[in-house]
């Protein structure tokens, strides 16, 4: 449907952009095509996609909020296909260190993700000390909130308190499809 209409024209683009040598746009279209292979549940692809991106990349002045992308990105694949959220977390934080330094609104999903990292990998109670440290302060809010409650039912083993933490943070848990597919197997793995 959608995603392999996106697809075919990326294909299209890509190869006029090669013939333009425009990397910028190039690089951009790359890191799309990877995002939407993701979508797509093509990880292999989703990954040679982001290769390409990078070393396009590799090759320009890359711009600190593409640079942020494609480590956003990276942290994704990562976690998404080897469960490798050490390797992810550094790519996230990589990610929300660019962001933040250009005010772009991404770094707060950045940051979002981190906190994920720290609850699938077991350690919890980094998420305090990461949401209290002096660049995360000032996203405080509910989403961060929402990953608070999750790190605190994931440290006591709670199920009754995981569930709370669904139900109290429904928008910022469910709307965002990555950190839905992991809490998804955190609940699973808490049964």
């Amino acid at each position: 449907g959608m995603y392999t209409e996106a697809l075919q024209l990326g294909s299209t683009l890509l190869k006029e952009l090669k013939k333009l040598d425009d990397k910028n746009l190039l690089v951009e279209v790359q890191l799309l095509e990877s995002k939407t292979y993701h979508a797509l549940s093509n990880l292999a692809k989703a990954r040679a996609a982001l290769t390409s991106a990078r070393t396009t990349a590799n090759a320009i002045y890359c711009p600190p909020k593409m640079q942020a992308s494609l480590d956003l990105q990276s942290g994704i694949l990562h976690a998404a296909d080897e469960k490798d959220f050490k390797t992810a977390y550094s790519y996230f934080y990589e990610a929300f260190e660019g962001f933040d330094s250009v005010e772009s609104p991404k770094a707060l999903t950045a940051l979002k993700y981190m906190l994920l990292s720290k609850i699938m990998l077991n350690i919890p109670e980094d998420v305090q000390q990461i949401v209290s440290g002096k660049l995360a302060i000032k996203y405080a809010g509910r989403d961060i909130e929402a990953m608070k409650s999750v790190a605190q039912a994931s440290s006591k083993r709670s199920l009754a308190d995981f569930q709370l933490a669904l139900k109290q943070y429904k928008h910022e848990l469910e709307n965002d499809v990555i950190v839905r597919a992991h809490l998804g197997t955190l609940y699973d793995n808490m049964l």
